[in-house]
């Protein structure tokens, strides 16, 4: 199997060549990446030469909404999906947000939806305020001591009156991949759509979203290498049937209905580095020619053989010591590389002491209070959050490990 060049990946984030960032291991990823030269190369020259009112017939205008169409049509190739079925927003909070109002008109008193306890609260809150409308909020709970979400325990919360199934994709403290072509599966046969919250997942390499058959996916630009923006796919059939949230004269549009402000016309021209970026890597690791939808699937693998590969280590040693709980799965290839430990007192410490020592952490909830909560987890103690990609070398991987036993 195509082993992933390091170096050639390292070359692509200036941050590496950065010298004040020189001697330091990032390990806080899980709350946004390093942003790839392409997408800097993209958002430089937007501002430089573009940043104008698109869509007009002069030159720059004309060039700066090519940039974006450019933009929307690439990432739908790599997600599997059609052009107008992504759509673009100031963050997945607010996509969520406004989502959540679309589904507050379309749905009924008496129907009801499924929430998850394992989710950031992003995916969580604005479905369960749903509840003031007498919609009836059902919540697929994680086991306590794993945080694992059974789909056998999912099936028995469906019935003919829900309409919607929202959980992540992976947990931002948990690290749990779920199976969501399974999940969505179970739902789809009761009658319910399905939202998956992809933001802990995606940097990990873009799904085919075509194939795990959600109806709507939701991830975040600045956490897989790009600008600060989040991306939505939203199925046609389901887009078009819900409440449109953007100006009424757009309402024939699918990626304009869930979109209320105009986006940030800088930053989705600058998304299409994210392809850029992978068709780099593609091109060079691999040698056959292939379309942008294979060309995406095979860097998804490429990334995650090289995570998998550096965490099995990271949890072997958390998972053997005694002093701290490693919440979530022990083996690498059924979680993403994104390790939340429960110390025996509060996190935020820690991280701030493991800072002098050259690695970049995190302390504290995440945003996942709920699913903290669920497994026993003080929320105000919170965990230690150790989160690295792709990017990472085996000589950081080893560093993390050295300092984290002089530290804890």
């Amino acid at each position: 199997m195509t082993q992933l060049d390091i170096k050639f990946v390292r070359a692509q984030f200036p941050a590496f060549s950065e010298p004040s960032l020189q001697g330091q291991a990032f390990f806080e990823n899980a709350g946004g990446s390093y942003t790839c030269q392409q997408v800097i190369d993209r958002l430089t020259r937007f501002y430089h030469q573009r940043k104008v009112q698109p869509y007009s017939a002069y030159e720059a205008s004309r060039l700066g909404g090519e940039e974006m169409d450019e933009a929307r049509t690439r990432l739908a190739l790599m997600l599997g999906v059609d052009t107008d079925e992504v759509s673009f927003g100031p963050s997945t909070t607010q996509n969520t947000y406004v989502l959540a109002q679309a589904f507050r008109q379309w749905l009924k008193p008496g129907d009801a939806i499924v929430v998850t306890n394992q989710d950031h609260e992003a995916n969580s809150g604005p479905w369960r305020r749903l509840a003031d409308e007498g919609i009836e909020v059902r919540e697929w709970t994680i086991d306590p001591e794993t945080g694992h979400l059974d789909p056998g325990d999912l099936v028995d919360l469906l019935d003919e009156s829900v309409r919607l199934v929202c959980f992540p994709h992976c947990s931002n403290v948990v690290g749990e991949i779920n199976d969501v072509v399974a999940v969505t599966a179970i739902a789809h046969a009761a009658g319910a759509f399905v939202c998956v919250d992809g933001v802990s997942y995606a940097p990990h390499g873009l799904p085919n979203v075509g194939k795990l058959g959600a109806d709507i996916y939701l991830f975040s630009a600045y956490k897989t290498y790009g600008p600060h923006q989040g991306i939505m796919v939203m199925r046609r059939e389901l887009g078009m049937m819900l409440p449109n949230q953007g100006h009424y004269f757009n309402e024939a549009s699918l990626y304009k209905r869930f979109t209320p402000a105009g986006p940030d016309h800088a930053q989705v021209a600058a998304s299409a580095g994210m392809a850029d970026y992978a068709d780099a890597l593609y091109s060079h690791h691999f040698s056959e020619a292939a379309d942008e939808t294979k060309r995406a699937e095979a860097v998804h693998d490429l990334m995650r053989a090289h995570e998998v590969k550096h965490l099995q280590p990271v949890l072997d040693y958390l998972s053997q010591k005694n002093s701290v709980r490693l919440v979530g799965p022990t083996q690498a290839d059924s979680r993403a590389p994104t390790v939340a430990v429960e110390l025996s007192g509060q996190a935020e410490p820690v991280a701030a002491e493991l800072a002098p020592h050259g690695i970049m952490a995190g302390g504290g909830d995440f945003y996942a209070v709920r699913a903290l909560e669920a497994m026993g987890i003080d929320p105000a103690k919170g965990v230690l959050r150790l989160s690295f990609v792709h990017y990472t070398s085996e000589n950081e991987v080893s560093k993390l490990i050295s300092v984290l036993d002089e530290v804890l």
